[in-house]
């Protein structure tokens, strides 16, 4: 019997389906992720269940969709995760950087947990009064320094048309990224007991404030970034909570950005290049991950799966971060490498769940899910195609923070179109994928496509009956 592989959950937070250079996207300065491209499977239209942090998250670590957890939104509690059933059967279970459980520091199924979590503000415990630290807060304390945060962003001179990006001025040790590779390697390089292990890497980058240091930032000082697909029309047509989510940005100051309504092209564009100088930072740093496991010998009995819990809009729609179920939020990048267990340089494009994947996990673990299998389906079933793929995706989110303008919202996706509901049966999105694949026409007040919101209407419900009916 071959001994059961470590598994290495890389996630970050806040990365676009369209960040990584071997998937087609050019302007991506990816070489590691393209490494693991080329010796994995990429699920390509890998969706996650709620446009935001927690629930997004809470969802993938338990296999059940947000309305089956009762965890709508950032903020919301959950402490339980199918990691809980590795280390019930022999796995060292470990967390580096972020995870997003509500307490943060539950232990939810991990023997040791470093936590990095948000970048832009002090953190707030539930049991507690004040200021609770994180592994990072502590290190920038004990250094001497100064936490960048939303509050310090506002003193920058570039702050009212930055859009929340900022050049990372500190020593690069500092950097929250940088520090959680290095905590990561550190895990790595100490380990040295028998057992098989579980290693979630959580890096809170690209999450704003976009804050690449210089050395990154001048990858992209000459590349041609994809201009933000918006226009006038288009704001038209979108409903009143997409509205009032972009007047709530503008107004606020939200993870120190700044937004603006139109912001100009080239503002957009200077953005753009820190975000995905930020997504390179995080592959350099995921080299290095990379290499300290092959120094260990852990990397030749190893499952390695990168993702991220959503997306961001980084000015598409005249919209910026996430609270929204355009594409752009909602598809996640998804490779899983097990080099002698999976193809390598194989693309999967049918439509999965982000949990679809958990069941493959566990399938190579030898670990039954149990009770955790909840709503997923096993991916690698879809990839050898003994079942088919899903024919509908679901997502759905509360109102929350930013996202004032609706009690809540679901999504349903195919191949062919997306379907918003609100709530508030006077709004809705509706978009034909095959002929408006950026989703820049919303036809749902048209009543041409009446039928194909009757025909939708009944998979939302299905999915949440309890809601629906």
């Amino acid at each position: 019997m071959n001994k059961r592989p470590n598994i290495i959950l890389i996630m970050t937070d806040q990365q676009r389906y369209d960040t990584i250079g071997a998937h087609g996207y050019s302007y991506a300065i990816t070489p590691n992720l393209d490494k693991l491209v080329n010796q994995g499977v990429s699920f390509t239209r890998c969706f996650c269940s709620a446009p935001s942090c927690v629930p997004s998250r809470a969802s993938f670590f338990n296999c059940r969709y947000p309305h089956e957890l009762g965890v709508y939104k950032n903020a919301d509690s959950w402490t339980h995760s199918w990691v809980e059933l590795l280390q019930q059967n022999g796995y060292h279970t470990v967390n580096v950087g972020k995870m997003h459980t509500v307490p943060m520091d539950s232990p939810c199924g991990f023997d040791q947990r470093y936590i990095v979590e948000n970048k832009d503000r002090p953190l707030r415990h539930e049991s507690e009064h004040g200021v609770w630290l994180d592994e990072w807060d502590k290190f920038l304390r004990n250094s001497g320094v100064e936490k960048p945060s939303r509050d310090s962003y506002k003193r920058h001179p570039e702050y009212e048309r930055a859009l929340g990006a900022y050049k990372w001025e500190l020593d690069n040790q500092y950097h929250p990224d940088i520090f959680t590779g290095n905590m990561a390697r550190w895990v790595i390089r100490q380990r040295e007991a028998d057992s098989p292990f579980f290693l979630q890497i959580g890096f809170p980058g690209p999450h704003p404030p976009y804050d690449p240091p210089e050395e990154f930032l001048s990858l992209y000082e000459n590349m041609e970034m994809p201009q933000a697909m918006r226009n006038e029309r288009e704001k038209e047509l979108q409903p009143y909570p997409q509205k009032r989510y972009r007047q709530e940005a503008v107004e606020k100051n939200h993870d120190a950005v700044k937004w603006q309504h139109h912001a100009p092209d080239a503002d957009i564009e200077r953005m753009r290049k820190h975000y995905f100088a930020n997504v390179s930072l995080i592959d350099n740093e995921i080299g290095l991950i990379l290499e300290c496991l092959e120094q260990k010998g852990y990397l030749e009995n190893s499952i390695v799966i990168f993702t991220s819990d959503h997306g961001d809009c980084i000015g598409d729609h005249d919209h910026v971060q996430k609270w929204t179920m355009y594409d752009c939020i909602t598809r996640v990048p998804m490779i899983v490498s097990a080099p002698g267990k999976l193809p390598e340089n194989e693309e999967y494009s049918g439509l999965i769940q982000q949990m679809d994947m958990v069941p493959l996990i566990f399938e190579y673990a030898g670990v039954d899910l149990k009770e955790f299998q909840g709503s997923s389906r096993n991916a690698l079933n879809m990839l050898n195609n003994d079942v088919p793929p899903r024919e509908y995706i679901f997502a759905e989110h509360s109102k929350d923070n930013l996202l004032t303008g609706t009690e809540f919202m679901t999504m349903v996706r195919s191949k062919k179109w997306k379907y918003v509901r609100y709530q508030e049966p006077e709004y809705g999105e509706l978009y034909n994928l095959e002929h408006d694949p950026n989703e820049m026409n919303n036809l749902w007040s048209n009543s041409e496509y009446a039928h194909v919101l009757a025909e939708l209407n009944p998979e939302i419900e299905k999915f949440d009956h309890e809601r629906y009916t």
